[in-house]
């Protein structure tokens, strides 16, 4: 068994979990997400928690086991605290803005890129700097996020660009002149 498939989620009050024909629906304060279950795995409500069993032992269903459950997990998660990724810009005249769900970033091209937030996801701008990525879909979040820090990546001389709150670039020396 997979160690992380086999433990059984706890489902929280105000959090509806439901399945019908191998779609996983969870519900709650925060919004609604499906999940679509592959064949040969098992979805089961009981005593007010999830259990996810396999059929077999193929290795693609072994794989799925602990995947589905860490999705539902987040699913459950999610709907009830959003996730969030924070990015922050830094670069001479890099900059943000916001109209509605429109998030504009201005990163050193002749044209402003513009994004437009998907369904589930909001975005909010603390500063003209930062960037948070919030929603009930942990995936969507974080791929909206990555998009947003591919408009422009982190330069390993200067260290302008978009990145993550959190992450670290290590800066390269550069030319240096001979005296």
């Amino acid at each position: 068994m997979s160690r992380i498939g086999k433990l059984p989620i706890t489902i929280p009050e105000g959090v509806n979990v439901s399945i019908a024909d191998s779609v996983v629906t969870v519900t709650g304060p925060k919004g609604e997400l499906k999940l679509n279950i592959p064949l040969k795995i098992n979805v089961e409500i009981k005593d007010n928690q999830v259990i996810i069993t396999r059929v077999n032992e193929d290795k693609k269903v072994k794989a799925n086991h602990g995947t589905i459950r860490a999705h539902i997990n987040n699913m459950i998660n999610g709907v009830q605290n959003h996730w969030q990724k924070s990015l922050e810009i830094r670069g001479t005249g890099y900059k943000a803005s916001l109209s509605g769900s429109t998030l504009t970033v201005n990163a050193g091209y002749i044209h402003p890129v513009i994004v437009e937030a998907p369904e589930g996801i909001t975005f909010t701008l603390p500063e003209e700097t930062k960037i948070i990525v919030s929603g009930a879909d942990k995936t969507l979040v974080g791929q909206v996020a990555s998009n947003i820090r591919k408009i422009r990546k982190p330069e390993p001389y200067k260290g302008k660009g978009i990145r993550y709150t959190d992450e670290v670039i290590k800066l390269k020396a550069g030319k240096t002149a001979n005296a």
